[in-house]
């Protein structure tokens, strides 16, 4: 028999309460209900969950994509603002799930703090859940840790993973891209969630000068305002308009401007040899973006690289279908602007903005 200790310690001493825990899983569960979808044999509260592949699909391909939310977050702990960034954390993976063609099938999220808060905590995975919904896809696991002396009080970390399948015919490579091609851009809801680490800054160096609103909006809905999700409508689109064998006709190409802006996304879904010349004023300019470039004085060049600039989705599309994919897109709710057209690339750059 080991004596015991005459001051013994329990896990809740060391700062892992196990019933807050508890807590948030009972008040998740409602949540992640609302985006069940066909395909789920188990989610939330078993070890792994289950998901079948739609049985519509022929030979089906899945697709995989993780991200976070980056320092976006440290504004949300600043401001108190916790109620969005689950929809960001959901939008950068499922949006880079669609650029390959893909629908997204299921979600799995990962918040760890030094000591939960289980309202905090509930507000970020609802903005989860929410992002799940407007995407289509279901909420069927997750973890939370809880580690004391990790993260300072207050603050947490997210991850995500999302899986989405596409038809092995429907892949999008932009291997059809070709000379003539239209360039579209589906406008950003505001900064998304990169570039916060130069946004920081700018809002650190304007100080008192800080304008009280921005694009109609509180300066700090507009700075927090999360990710816009894509996949319906695009989704839709690719349905109605895919690529054609001969190559004359459909989508042929999708770019998710994250980090490294239009400069640097664009190019991930070209072919050698091909570049895309866009228009600069093509698209509006808000005046989120223009307080940045002023406030950081930057160039440009550095705007279109560090900021999606008021682009979010970029659609290259044969200039036969230009117009269709246009007018579906608008329909639907996106603000759809053609920004340029692709060109070979000779000896120049594989983005040319002018």
């Amino acid at each position: 028999m080991t004596a015991s200790s005459p001051n013994p310690l329990s896990y809740k001493d060391a700062g892992v309460d196990i019933d807050a825990g508890d807590a948030l899983v009972e008040r998740i569960k409602p949540l992640a209900r609302k985006t069940l979808r066909e395909g789920v044999l188990a989610g939330i509260g078993g070890f792994g969950a289950l998901f079948e592949v739609p049985k519509r699909y022929k030979e089906p391909v899945l697709v995989s994509g993780t991200d976070g939310v980056g320092t976006k977050l440290k504004l949300a702990f600043e401001w108190a603002m916790h109620d969005t960034v689950g929809i960001d954390l959901v939008a950068m993976s499922v949006n880079d799930v669609l650029v390959q063609g893909a629908e997204p099938l299921f979600f799995l999220d990962y918040f760890a703090c030094g000591k939960l808060d289980v309202d905090t905590a509930a507000a970020v995975v609802g903005g989860i859940a929410r992002g799940c919904e407007l995407s289509g896809c279901a909420l069927i696991g997750g973890e939370t840790a809880e580690m004391p002396g990790m993260y300072p009080r207050g603050e947490y970390d997210l991850a995500g993973f999302a899986v989405g399948v596409v038809e092995k015919s429907r892949i999008l490579t932009g291997k059809n891209v070709t000379p003539g091609d239209v360039v579209l851009g589906l406008t950003s809801s505001g900064v998304h969630s990169n570039g916060f680490s130069l946004v920081r800054k700018c809002i650190e160096r304007a100080g008192a000068s800080l304008p009280a609103t921005l694009d109609g909006k509180p300066l700090r809905e507009a700075f927090m305002a999360p990710t816009r999700l894509y996949v319906k409508n695009v989704l839709a689109a690719l349905a109605a308009h895919p690529v054609s064998a001969d190559g004359t006709g459909g989508i042929k190409a999708l770019a998710h401007i994250t980090g490294g802006g239009l400069l640097e996304n664009i190019p991930r879904v070209l072919p050698e040899g091909m570049a895309a010349h866009l228009r600069k004023g093509s698209w509006p300019r808000t005046e989120l973006f223009a307080w940045l470039q002023a406030t950081a004085g930057i160039d440009d060049h550095e705007m279109n690289r560090t900021f999606n600039n008021g682009i979010g989705m970029v659609v290259v599309v044969a200039a036969a279908s230009a117009a269709a994919v246009a007018t579906l897109l608008s329909a639907a709710g996106e603000t759809v602007c053609t920004i340029g057209t692709i060109a070979p690339r000779g000896s120049g750059d594989a983005v040319v903005v002018a």
